[in-house]
């Protein structure tokens, strides 16, 4: 394994793969840099003296500032590296795309829908209208388990804080991610839990959900005595209309994955990001369909993006997609590029470009295809941007809200959490995926440990399939799910 790696011939730093001691002679190119500081891993360091105020460059791409002289073989981060961005750009389309060639086709078992989707779990979901009945639902999930059968694998419910007392664009989001999830196909039943008097109640909800199916009941609490025991007998409805239902041989062209990441690390744009991003292109070179999401994180290096969409009408929804959340962040008097977390900057994410150009990683080569507002629902095959926050549980909520099946979670750091549908937790390196066995499903910690990219985007490739056809992942087995819907505005 090598113990440092330079990502693009034009940088002006390498990022350590190990800790790396002060005094260590190393050939980067035919270049010796003997460092002058201990580097921590995921951490970089300089391959040249650095003048003050120069950019330095990480991944091809300017990563921010020199705040000070920094000699060769010195630690670069926060303490001597401040971020070049400025609040508002101005852009133009500069088209920098590539067709991928189509590939082998595959097939996965789903469960194919009445309405042509198709779902990757069949599941009965109790879906709350307002967060007063979150209780009441977690209540009725628990006396459910004992009416599962046949092909119905779970029951759960989703609890959230919304569905009243909300105005404007919040309660639109609510309405319209509540509708989506119970639209989604991973979903063979579902019943929609109202209070009654909620201002998103069953009634106002109806006209979003637009589903006349007879695997959606509805139930308006404060019409029964007994809401639990009616409650039950729905679901008991519900359980045997999918009790039957079989998975089958199905192309994997009708697969929609979300990507995100999360407690990123130094290593995250350089083992598990990558991967992801080549196993993007591997399903849309067979007729399949990504969606990336966290538009803070696209900052710094959404230039890229831009410049990939297919038409200049996808760049301009791009454009917008990114000022409109610039100017959310400058309406609540924000700053819009101090982004990156503790955590990310313990792992060695310095900057936002720094983080912003190992997130984008995640999108692959392939051309964007469509730009999605918030809890809108993709129908573009391809690469989509998606409007949504950073925040792990409202933007893993939202790509699922948006018709991802499955949610692929790449992770420095680790993290339990899990999305209304199968997230499968990708570790950027062996030590998180060796410690947190409980939470992680994947490792591309060897992709720095010499697996190659091809062999390890394949093997995820394969490993989405499994899942895809019943794969429980390590969430599924410890029973997680959340769902978290964007608020931006007032509450009544």
């Amino acid at each position: 394994m090598n113990s440092f790696i330079k990502i693009n011939p034009l940088d002006d730093v390498a990022v350590a793969l190990s800790p790396l001691n002060k005094g260590s002679q190393l050939d980067v190119d035919g270049n010796i840099v003997t460092l002058i500081e201990d580097i921590p891993q995921g951490h970089k360091f300089s391959l040249r003296d650095i003048k003050e105020k120069e950019p330095i460059i990480k991944y091809g791409y300017p990563i921010g500032n020199a705040t000070k002289d920094i000699l060769k073989g010195s630690h670069v981060h926060t303490h001597n590296l401040k971020t070049g961005l400025n609040d508002l750009l101005e852009y133009t389309y500069n088209p920098n795309f590539k067709e991928l060639e189509a590939s082998e086709k595959r097939t996965f078992k789903g469960y194919l829908r009445e309405n042509g989707k198709v779902g990757v779990r069949n599941e009965i979901w109790i879906i709350p209208t307002v967060g007063c009945m979150n209780s009441v639902a977690s209540l009725i999930e628990e006396k459910a388990q004992s009416l599962i059968k046949g092909s119905v694998e779970a029951i759960y419910a989703f609890r959230h804080p919304y569905g009243c007392s909300q105005m404007g664009d919040d309660q639109e989001n609510t309405r319209e991610i509540l509708a989506d999830l119970i639209n989604h196909p991973n979903a063979g039943g579902v019943l929609v839990l109202g209070l009654g008097c909620e201002n998103s109640n069953i009634d106002v909800l109806k006209p979003y959900i637009n589903n006349d199916s007879d695997r959606i009941k509805y139930l308006v609490a404060q019409e029964y005595d007994d809401e639990v025991s009616k409650a039950l007998e729905l679901i008991e409805e519900l359980v045997t209309k999918c009790a039957n239902d079989k998975r089958e041989d199905v192309d994997v062209s009708k697969l929609v994955i979300g990507m995100k990441c999360g407690g990123s690390d130094g290593l995250s744009g350089i083992s598990a990001n990558p991967t992801v991003g080549a196993f993007s292109d591997l399903l849309i070179s067979k007729g399949g369909t990504t969606i990336l999401t966290e538009v803070p994180e696209m900052f710094g290096a959404e230039t890229i993006l831009m410049n990939r969409c297919k038409d200049i009408k996808t760049f301009d929804k791009t454009v917008k997609l990114i000022n409109d959340f610039k100017a959310y962040f400058k309406a609540h008097n924000q700053t819009i590029y101090e982004n990156p977390s503790p955590g990310n900057k313990q792992g060695g994410i310095s900057t936002l470009e720094d983080k912003s150009l190992g997130c984008t990683q995640k999108s692959g080569n392939a051309k964007v295809s469509d730009v999605l507002e918030y809890g809108k629902q993709v129908n573009t095959k391809g690469l989509n941007l998606l409007s949504a926050p950073g925040n792990d549980l409202v933007a893993a909520t939202a790509l699922a809200a948006s018709g991802a099946q499955i949610v692929l979670f790449t992770t420095g750091r680790g993290t339990p959490f899990a999305s209304p549908v199968p997230t499968i937790k990708i570790s950027s390196n062996s030590n998180l995926y060796n410690k947190k066995n409980n939470w992680i499903d994947f490792n591309c910690g060897k992709l720095v440990e010499g697996t190659s990219l091809k062999d390890l985007s394949n093997e995820l490739f394969e490993y989405v399939l499994d899942v895809a056809s019943g794969k429980e992942v390590k969430s599924e087995e410890n029973k997680y799910h959340d769902l978290a819907i964007f608020k931006k505005g007032v509450t009544l």
